[in-house]
């Protein structure tokens, strides 16, 4: 099952909404599978830099099938680099972003990009945690 435009909507709004709930202004960018962008939301305020983050981490979430932040450790491991650089280096490994992940496969990700990276993960997650 691929995931949805409407779920990938969803999904968005709920991490809008943490964003609310913490008194912060972030992007927001829902992936597939592959790392294509379904949904990109930015609120009024919101740093323009966050667009670019939030995307990147959701690609890196999606990829690897983990939380972007789980990677920053390997940030600078050749492998890591290589595959960023082989990616045309959309690829951010920072934290901010979640897999979304049904009956074992990786269907997406949310990245979020504008809070500190626990802000960004934490929308994040709210936003996954609707489906």
């Amino acid at each position: 099952m691929a995931l949805t435009l409407a779920e990938a909507n969803r999904v968005a709004q709920g991490a809008l909404a943490k964003a609310a709930d913490l008194g912060i202004k972030i992007n927001v960018a829902v992936c597939d599978g592959g790392g294509r962008l379904l949904v990109f939301q930015r609120m009024d305020g919101a740093m323009w830099a966050g667009a670019y983050g939030s995307q990147g981490k959701a690609i890196a979430s999606a990829a690897f099938g983990r939380p972007s932040g789980d990677l920053t450790e390997r940030a600078e491991h050749p492998t890591f680099r290589g595959i960023v650089a082989a990616e045309g280096g959309h690829m951010f490994l920072g934290q901010g972003a979640v897999p979304i992940i049904r009956d074992g496969a990786v269907e997406g990700a949310c990245g979020v990009g504008g809070g500190t990276g626990q802000e960004d993960e934490d929308c994040a997650r709210a936003g996954v945690e609707l489906l």
